[in-house]
C-alpha cells in the first residue's frame, strides 16, 4: 500500500469511526445536560463549595462564575508552581526553578485550555504539578468550554426567560459523566499501548547506542495524554509531546489520539439538535465543520506529499521534521486535527513543515478553529458563524435575519461581530508589537518571511487557545511570557462573556414563526453559506500578514 493510499484509509477510518459515535455519544451528553437528577457525588461538590444546584443564573452570573472560578484556578496553579520545590515528587534540581513570568504563562496556558508550553515538561514540572495541576486543569477548562456552549443553546431553545442554567452543575456533570469515564476507559487502552504510568523520577539511566548514558524520565503519562488529547488542551508531559514514544508509541495510537482529539466535538453537534429540537439542526453544523475538517487535511496532505523542492521531490514527500513511526500523512492528518481543534498537541514539528503546510495550520486557527474547535469552543464559534451568515442572507433579500426562530437583531449581530474580531484583533496587534521591537525580533531564530511566521503563528495559537508552535521562536523570555498570557486570557475570556451575552438576549425572545422568507438553516445551501462566510472572513482578515510570511516563504 502506498503512502498517500494509507493516508487515506486512515482518514476514512477516523471519519467512520467519528460518524459512528456521533449519535449515541451525542444523545448521551444532551441527557447529561438535560437530566434533574444529581449523582451524590455532585451533591457533596455542591455542599463542598457551596453552588446551588437548583437555582439557575443568568447569563451575567453565568459569566461572572465562569470568571471567578477561572481565576482561582490560574491563582491556585501560579503559586503551585512556585512552591513545587517544597513538594512531594519534585525533579529535585535548581535549575528548573520557574520563574514568574513563566509560571504566570503557564498557570494562564492550561486554565484557558491553550496549553502553551515555553518550558520542558520531563524537566521543569514535577509528577504532583504534572497530576494535580497541569492534568486537574486538562479536565476543568474543557469542561468550561462545554458548559458555556450548552448555556449558548440553551439560549436558542428556551424562550421568555433570562436563566441558562447552573454553571457550577455544568461544570461537574460534564466533568464527572463525560470526561472523566472517557478518560479512565482510554486511558487503559493508552497503557495497553506502550504509554507509561508510573511515578519514576530521574532514576532511570539507559546506554545509547553511541555507548553514552541517557537518563529517562519516568511519570503518570497516559493518565494526562488521554485527557491531553480528549479536552483539546494538548500539553505534552515531555518537551516532544505526541512523538515522544512514552506519549504515543505506535500508529494505532496515534489513530486513538487523533480520535479522542476530534470525538466530543464532533458529537456536540448532535447534542445542540437534540437540545433546540431538530436533529437536522445538528446535522447541518457537523456538515459545516465537516466539510471544512475534510478540505484542510486533505490540503494539509497534499501540501506535505507533493511539495516542490529538490530534497522532497526526490524522496516523494516532506519529511523533515517527522516522526519515521507514523510517515508523513499520518503526521499531517495530526497537524491539521490539532490546528483545527484548538488542541495543541503535536506528532511533528510544524516549523518544519513546507511553507504551504505550516500555512495551512495557522489558516485553520485563525478559522477560529471552528471545525469541529475546541471542546464546547468549537461548537458556541460554529453558532456564532451561524448567526452572522443569516444576517449576511437576511442582507441579501432585505429580511431581518432568523436563526432557530429567533430574530438577529442589531444587539445579536453586535455581540456575534465583537465575538468574532478579538482573536484577529489580538493576534495582529500583537505580532506587529513583537516585530516592531528590537529586543522581541532578537527571540527569532529565522529572518525573512519564515521568522515573521514563527511570531504570527505563536500568537495564533495564543489568541485561538491552541498552544501548538513554530518552535523556531525562542518564547522563553519575560515579554513574550508576558504578552502571549495577555492573548491567552483576553482570547479565552472575553469571546466567552459575548457568547453568554448572547445566549442571554436569545432566551429572552420568544419564537419568530418561520415564512416564505425564513432561510432553512438545515439543508445543503446553508451549509455551503456558512461555509463560505467562514473562509472569506478569515482570508479577508488574515490574508496580508499571511502575504508576507508563509505565502511569501512558498513563493521565495
Amino acid at each position: 500500500m502506498n503512502t498517500t493510499t494509507a493516508g487515506i484509509v486512515f482518514v476514512a477510518s477516523l471519519v467512520l469511526a467519528l460518524a459512528l459515535v456521533h449519535v449515541p455519544l451525542g444523545d448521551y451528553m444532551y441527557r447529561v445536560y438535560s437530566s434533574a437528577k444529581h449523582t451524590r457525588a455532585e451533591r457533596l461538590i455542591y455542599r463542598a463549595i457551596g453552588a446551588k444546584p437548583e437555582v439557575e443564573q443568568t447569563w451575567g452570573v453565568y459569566a461572572r462564575s465562569v470568571l471567578a472560578f477561572s481565576a482561582v484556578g490560574i491563582l491556585f496553579l501560579f503559586f503551585f508552581q512556585l512552591i513545587q520545590d517544597k513538594l512531594p515528587l519534585h525533579l529535585n534540581d535548581p535549575a528548573t526553578e520557574m520563574t514568574p513570568a513563566l509560571a504566570w504563562n503557564t498557570a494562564v496556558s492550561f486554565v484557558t485550555n491553550t496549553n502553551w508550553q515555553n518550558y520542558s515538561g520531563e524537566s521543569t514540572q514535577g509528577h504532583l504539578v504534572q497530576m494535580a495541576g497541569l492534568a486537574v486543569q486538562n479536565f476543568v477548562s474543557a469542561a468550561v468550554g462545554m458548559a458555556v456552549a450548552i448555556a449558548l443553546v440553551r439560549g436558542f431553545a428556551r424562550r421568555h426567560t433570562g436563566d441558562l442554567g447552573n454553571f457550577w452543575v455544568d461544570l461537574v456533570r460534564g466533568t464527572l459523566r463525560i470526561l472523566l469515564p472517557i478518560a479512565f476507559v482510554f486511558a487503559i487502552v493508552l497503557v495497553a499501548g506502550g504509554v507509561i504510568q508510573n511515578f519514576q523520577l530521574h532514576d532511570q539511566v539507559a546506554q545509547t547506542i553511541a555507548g553514552a548514558q541517557q537518563t529517562i524520565t519516568g511519570g503518570p503519562v497516559a493518565s494526562q495524554e488521554v485527557i491531553k488529547e480528549l479536552g483539546t488542551n494538548g500539553g505534552g508531559f515531555y518537551n516532544a509531546n505526541s512523538s515522544h514514544p512514552f506519549e504515543n508509541p505506535t500508529t494505532w495510537t496515534n489513530w486513538i489520539e487523533i480520535f479522542l482529539i476530534l470525538v466530543i466535538a464532533c458529537s456536540l453537534p448532535r447534542t445542540f439538535g437534540r437540545m433546540v429540537g431538530s436533529a437536522k439542526q445538528g446535522y447541518a453544523i457537523v456538515a459545516v465543520m465537516g466539510t471544512i475538517a475534510l478540505t484542510s487535511i486533505a490540503l494539509t496532505n497534499l501540501f506535505q506529499l507533493q511539495h516542490h523542492g529538490t530534497v522532497p521531490t526526490a524522496i516523494g514527500a516532506a519529511t523533515e521534521g517527522v516522526e519515521t513511526r507514523f510517515g508523513v500523512s499520518n503526521s499531517a492528518t495530526f497537524a491539521a486535527s490539532t490546528t483545527l481543534t484548538s488542541t495543541g498537541a503535536v506528532d511533528s514539528f510544524h516549523d518544519s513543515y513546507t511553507s504551504l503546510g505550516g500555512l495551512m495550520t495557522m489558516f485553520n486557527m485563525q478559522l477560529g478553529e471552528v471545525a469541529p474547535g475546541g471542546v464546547g469552543s468549537g461548537l458556541y464559534g460554529m453558532l456564532i458563524l451561524a448567526v452572522i451568515t443569516v444576517f449576511v442572507a437576511g442582507l441579501m433579500v432585505g429580511r431581518t435575519p432568523e436563526y432557530l426562530g429567533k430574530k438577529i437583531t442589531p444587539r445579536e449581530i453586535k455581540l456575534a461581530a465583537s465575538y468574532f474580531l478579538i482573536s484577529p484583533l489580538l493576534v495582529l496587534t500583537f505580532t506587529a508589537l513583537a516585530m516592531a521591537l528590537p529586543g522581541q525580533r532578537a527571540s527569532m531564530l529565522n529572518g525573512g518571511p519564515h521568522g515573521l511566521s514563527e511570531v504570527l503563528y505563536a500568537f495564533t495559537s495564543a489568541a485561538n487557545n491552541n498552544g501548538s508552535a513554530f518552535a523556531g521562536l525562542s518564547g522563553n523570555t519575560e515579554w513574550y511570557n508576558t504578552a502571549l498570557g495577555l492573548a491567552m486570557v483576553l482570547g479565552r475570556f472575553l469571546p466567552i462573556v459575548f457568547v453568554l451575552a448572547l445566549a442571554g438576549s436569545l432566551a429572552k425572545q420568544g419564537t419568530t414563526p418561520a415564512s416564505i422568507g425564513t432561510l432553512p438553516t438545515h439543508r445543503p445551501q446553508f451549509v455551503g453559506l456558512v461555509v463560505g462566510v467562514t473562509v472569506i472572513l478569515v482570508a479577508l482578515t488574515f490574508l496580508p500578514a499571511l502575504a508576507l510570511g508563509p505565502l511569501a516563504e512558498g513563493i521565495h
